[in-house]
């Protein structure tokens, strides 16, 4: 599966949704601080990008140092952000039509976490990127036809309309783990080991009496020995970087080779099935 515009708001989706199911009313307004802070060094990221090439952080260069564009994907699925510049003086003001993010809130019938993500996400890479510079998300998609986006410090400049500065453009598998790494570390930064806890849980798939098998190096294996038959949780340790989740202990052919090896024994085929050789 392709990382994408969806992906990134199915991201923010679950952990909108988690985050309410386990604090509340505290789990919702970490979760607008969890966008504001991810949108922030969005828009600073961009900052340094434009003061490094010499340009004065205006209006016309945040559109140029912008750091995405529709993806294949969206594009080819007709879901892709679609927007038309309304006036540019005395205020700037841009309607957006269609947006990939708000499909995908809207599929998974998750629009109080996407009026909570839009609502603060532009103003807040403005507000990284130049405070100054007055950008007011004034309606959305979620509630109206298109989405109105405001720019109130004045009309806008020659040069807005030269595209997105190519050097500066990342992709979704980036952007996607910016947003994951940003909502964890807010989550564990406000409630501790608590926020540091995912729970999994799955609609046909069942667990076993041992819970999942857990590995860091998919070499050794254990069973977390927690959950029930549909879910299990998890709490990441600080150095837990990867780990891995399976329905069994896994056994990869490569350690039994490794094994024989090592112990100086040989290998024989036994006989071959259609899914391959038994030793």
């Amino acid at each position: 599966m392709a990382f994408t515009e969806r992906v990134h708001a199915f991201i923010a989706a679950r952990f909108h949704t988690r985050l309410i199911e386990t604090f509340g009313e505290r789990g919702r307004k970490a979760f607008v601080h969890g966008t504001q802070y991810y949108a922030e060094q969005r828009g600073r990221r961009m900052a340094q990008r434009a003061i490094r090439d010499g340009m004065e952080l205006t209006y016309e260069t945040y559109l140029q140092y912008g750091e995405w564009v529709n993806s294949k994907d969206t594009i080819e699925g007709e879901c892709s952000n679609q927007a038309t510049v309304q006036s540019t003086t005395p205020d700037y003001v841009n309607h957006i039509t269609r947006c990939p993010w708000h499909a995908q809130f809207e599929e998974m019938g998750l629009r109080a976490a996407g009026m909570a993500y839009c609502w603060v996400l532009d103003s807040a890479i403005s507000q990284g990127f130049n405070p100054e510079l007055g950008y007011v998300v004034e309606q959305t998609l979620h509630t109206h036809d298109f989405c109105i986006h405001r720019l109130t410090t004045g009309p806008i400049n020659e040069g807005s309309d030269r595209g997105k500065n190519p050097a500066g453009l990342r992709d979704f598998a980036y952007h996607c783990a910016h947003s994951y790494w940003a909502y964890a570390e807010v989550s564990k930064a406000i409630f501790g080991a608590e926020g540091e806890k995912i729970t999994f849980n799955f609609q046909n798939d069942r667990l076993g009496y041992f819970g999942p098998a857990v590995s860091h190096d998919l070499k050794e294996w254990n069973w977390l020995n927690s959950g029930d038959e549909s879910s299990f949780t998890y709490r990441f340790g600080e150095d837990e970087s990867k780990v891995y989740f399976a329905h069994s202990l896994l056994y990869h052919p490569a350690r039994f080779s490794a094994l024989c090896e090592r112990l100086g024994l040989e290998e024989k085929e036994l006989c071959k099935s259609r899914a391959g050789s038994w030793y």
